[in-house]
């Protein structure tokens, strides 16, 4: 009877998209705010506390390894990928509850099997909800990409180097329509960082730009075209990510500004969203000493660290929802990063998380099933600190109320069908088959390669189709190996060689590159170390000096294609030519020559082939690039200027 009650009160809460009016950040269909409230507090008054909490959380069921079981010789349990629910996952879903999940790449076989997934979960939650999940799925496009079989996309920096910010409205409406076709109704992108920091170890080409300005309007057009496809964007991560040394999934990084700083600059792409209607922010687990000075004592060195911003009032409630105005949803990044797990308990994350104002929290990723059984115990868990006064109810029901609006607003609280059928399958595989999206971001891709460099006619290259090239990857891009001979079967040229530089084949490579008429060199920095001939990161750069040397000595260029953070254009003054793609993603399965078969980005493989083609590359740089020490560090003096 009460489940009979509250679908009496959640019933045709909103006509999905129709007549859909896109204010800033769309979405919104045409029901009023005010009936979207009233109906919204009925739903509230009539969901109990378990509900209200459950509503709360956002489980990711990943991978699962059964600690339980006995195995032979210490031999670890099997490990398998959850393509599909057990009965353990499904009876967890209908106890809690739960208002989300979220996706990542294990979670994705084919579009088929996602789909099957997708509904499985939703009808698994429904047995005891009346609330659709929010199923979520990191896919910012480039080097943060889930859904394998779909479209990869260029990157955040890739897009703002094509110089026209309809491009990033382009990229995220193929992200989002993809994910509406599995039913993933939810982005967590797009990232809205200032990558002030080139040494930044986690945000870098993830960024649009080092320029507040500019990541302002590439972030608003990016949530605009997610919200044209139905998707709801998150942006992340607040109130910034971009000035640390350090990365939150394995340490505990550090911002020593105060807020005027923030709002000088990190704050800006922030303001700028929320004033174009901004529904949904992921928080950032980074120490503000100057804006929250609140200590823990770490459980793991018992020193005092300070509360980050995940669990800071200050700022999340005071800041975020006070100053700036965001009446939207605050979501925690996850749990389970070494920031969180190397310094917090557990049940003080959830209590002082929500208490700071974060209205959904993103549980440590489950990867056996001891986290299992904690996800599966959370609501529980949470309720009771409800109840003993460490979390107030006005606090749980107003995170609620937050989440059921921006459900309501995307016609998520209607949908009640989940049933799949071959019509459906039929439509989701449709989207993944056609080669529209494919075809339109090897466009961007080609749009956004910048040649910062070009001495003595060495780009493009001359006769190659009558001559030998080689092209040489980096140790540090080894597992992108596999654009160069997609380039290579595009093309139908034979005189291509492929190879990748090694710690034990130094002297082959120099050998080849002599060998050879032409010679591109693919260089990956994916962080400050990769610019270093003594580190395991960086050893391949002496081996491209030395190719570089030696070709000169003979009158002989060189192309050097950088293949993720631009920052390495330093490294190679003397190469003769310098592109940037700003990103690319591993590539172990080589594609046809059409490029079918694996889902990649498609940014490195359009540099190759413009080396040959000879396109006219029109891409601007979003970053400045400064220039190195003699310790190969970067420094404040800028090379090549934004």
């Amino acid at each position: 009877m009460r489940k009979m009650l509250k679908r009496f009160f959640t019933i045709g809460l909103c006509l999905f998209f129709a007549l859909s009016c896109f204010s800033g950040c769309a979405g919104r269909n045409g029901t009023t705010q005010s009936k979207i409230e009233n109906k919204v507090q009925k739903t509230v008054e009539n969901m109990t506390l378990e509900e209200k909490v459950g509503q709360m959380m956002i489980p990711s069921f990943r991978i699962w390894q059964d600690l339980r079981e006995e195995t032979k010789d210490g031999e670890e349990p099997e490990k398998t990928n959850i393509t599909e629910l057990n009965d353990e996952i499904r009876a967890c879903l209908e106890k809690n509850h739960f208002g989300g999940t979220l996706l990542f790449a294990q979670n994705f076989k084919d579009a088929e099997q996602t789909y099957k997934l997708v509904a499985d979960l939703q009808s698994s939650n429904q047995k005891s909800s009346d609330i659709p999940l929010f199923v979520a799925v990191d896919q910012e496009g480039g080097y943060v990409s889930r859904i394998g079989f779909g479209t990869v996309g260029i990157g955040n920096m890739a897009i703002a180097a094509t110089g026209d910010i309809a491009s990033a409205t382009e990229m995220a409406q193929i992200h989002g329509n993809e994910c509406k076709a599995l039913g993933i109704n939810m982005d967590f992108a797009p990232v809205i960082d200032v990558n002030n920091n080139p040494g930044n170890p986690v945000i870098g080409v993830r960024s649009f730009s080092d320029d507040p300005n500019m990541v302002s309007q590439y972030g608003k057009s990016f949530m605009d075209g997610l919200a044209g496809t139905g998707t709801i964007a998150t942006l992340k991560h607040f109130p910034g990510h971009g000035d640390t040394g350090t990365d939150s999934h394995t340490g505990f990084p550090l911002i020593d500004k105060s807020y005027e700083e923030l709002k000088a600059f990190e704050l800006i792409p922030y303001q700028e969203a929320i004033n174009h209607g901004a529904e949904m922010i992921m928080t950032a687990h980074i120490q503000y000493p100057q804006i929250e000075n609140q200590t823990y004592v770490s459980t793991s060195t018992n020193e005092e660290v300070y509360l980050p911003a995940t669990m800071s009032k200050t700022i999340l409630t005071d800041i975020l929802k006070g100053d700036m105005g965001f009446d939207g949803v605050i979501v925690t990044d996850a749990l389970d990063m070494g920031a969180i797990t190397d310094n917090f308990e557990f049940e003080d994350v959830i209590m002082l998380s929500i208490n700071a104002g974060a209205d959904m929290i993103i549980l440590p990723i489950v990867t056996n099933t001891d986290i299992f059984a904690q996800t599966d115990g959370v609501v529980d868990m949470t309720v009771q600190m409800v109840k003993d006064g460490k979390i107030s109810e006005e606090r749980i029901n107003d995170a609620v109320t937050r989440i059921l609006t921006l459900k309501e607003k995307y016609g998520i609280l209607d949908q009640n069908d989940f049933t799949v059928t071959e019509e459906k399958l039929k439509q989701c595989k449709d989207v993944f088959e056609t080669t529209q999206n494919r075809d339109k971001t090897w466009e961007l891709a080609k749009k956004s390669l910048t040649l910062v460099k070009n001495e003595n006619n060495a780009y493009p290259l001359q006769n190659a189709e009558n001559e030998n090239t080689l092209i040489l990857f980096a140790d540090s891009c080894a597992s992108r190996v596999g654009y160069g001979e997609l380039v290579k079967n595009m093309l139908s040229i034979e005189g291509i060689t492929v190879m990748a530089n090694t710690r034990d084949n130094k002297e082959e490579c120099l050998e080849e590159a002599q060998k050879a008429d032409n010679v591109i060199l693919i260089s990956r920095a994916y962080n400050e170390a990769c610019l270093d001939p003594e580190t395991d990161d960086g050893f391949s750069t002496e081996t491209f000096d030395e190719i570089i040397s030696a070709r000169h000595k003979e009158g002989k260029t060189v192309i050097v294609i950088s293949c993720q953070l631009p920052y390495d254009a330093a490294r190679f003054p003397d190469a003769d030519a310098m592109i940037l793609t700003y990103s690319s993603s591993s590539l172990r399965e080589v594609p046809n020559e059409f490029g079918e078969g694996s889902g990649y980005s498609p940014n490195l493989a359009a540099a190759i082939e413009a080396c040959f083609k000879g396109d006219e590359l029109t891409g601007k740089l979003p970053v400045n690039l400064p220039k190195l020490d003699k310790q190969y560090k970067l420094t404040n003096e800028i090379l090549y200027a934004r």
